[in-house]
């Protein structure tokens, strides 16, 4: 499968986007007094409705068409579920290898800057780099999410980038607090969150290097297929969970529907 110069770069130019909104958290963390708790319960429920929707609707549909029509019925039909399954069992791997108190879904809240409430500086700094390590090592997978999504279907790969964008903010939040809080230096606190980002491009490029050479509609669909199931563990296990802590039930689940609403729209106009 060959694919243009413009689309590499475009898929390149969405992945980068995606990672480095890390940053739009870390400058939240600084600029902001308060956290708007109701404003990311309903985004990150927004992003998961996106997420959910178009993994099952799209991305797993493609796979499976893709997979059929090179294996067969049968055994595309198979490929296609255990590639699912497979790219749930990844992350949940990576996740589970991730220390809780380092995981870089615990809820941290613009409040906690709070310099009266500075804990052990060495002890924070540590939780700091290793929630900034956490942070890259899942935008990994992420990243390859969004860079086969892109280099696929340009309009697909733009709602995933927007949708993941939104769910790694709350990530640089989760980086920038601790760190300020062992070294006051907002600065440091801010490259460090904005550098974890990076490896959401970085996980896009190693996917287009090793993968690229020997892309056939049997490893397109069973990457697609993966994507999907990574994309579905990552709005249940991160996103939904995230959004239900940051602000009423209701608010995260309206977020959710709506998110479903707009792809949902999205996808039927482009038929």
């Amino acid at each position: 499968m060959e694919y243009s110069w413009n689309e590499i770069l475009l898929a390149f130019g969405l992945t980068l986007f995606a990672g480095l909104s890390t940053g739009i958290g870390s400058a939240i963390a600084f600029f902001a007094r308060k956290t708007n708790t109701r404003f990311l319960s309903v985004s990150l429920g927004f992003s998961a409705g996106v997420m959910i929707y178009v993994s099952f609707v799209e991305i797993l549909v493609k796979a499976r068409t893709e997979l059929v029509g090179y294996l067969g019925l049968r055994g595309g039909s198979w490929i296609t579920v255990a590639s699912f399954f497979g790219g749930v069992l990844l992350i949940a791997i990576i996740d589970k290898l991730i220390p809780s108190i380092e995981n870089p879904h615990e809820i941290r809240m613009v409040e906690d800057m709070d310099p009266a409430a500075r804990k052990s500086q060495t002890k924070l700094m540590r939780m700091g780099l290793f929630t900034a390590l956490a942070i890259a090592i899942h935008n990994f997978p992420e990243g390859l999410a969004t860079f086969t999504a892109a280099i696929s279907e340009p309009g697909l790969g733009i709602v995933i980038a927007v949708a993941i964008a939104i769910h790694n903010i709350p990530e640089g939040i989760a980086v920038s607090v601790p760190v300020y809080y062992a070294t006051g230096n907002r600065k440091k606190a801010f490259t460090l969150s904005f550098l974890s980002g990076l490896a959401e491009p970085v996980g896009a490029l190693i996917g287009y290097l090793i993968l690229m050479p020997f892309m056939t509609p049997a490893i397109f669909g069973i990457l697609f297929a993966a994507v999907a199931g990574i994309m579905v563990f990552i709005s249940l296990d991160e996103l939904l969970p995230s959004a239900r802590e940051y602000g009423e039930h209701h608010l995260s689940v309206y977020g959710l529907v709506a998110g479903m609403v707009i792809m949902a729209f999205s996808l039927l106009m482009f038929i």
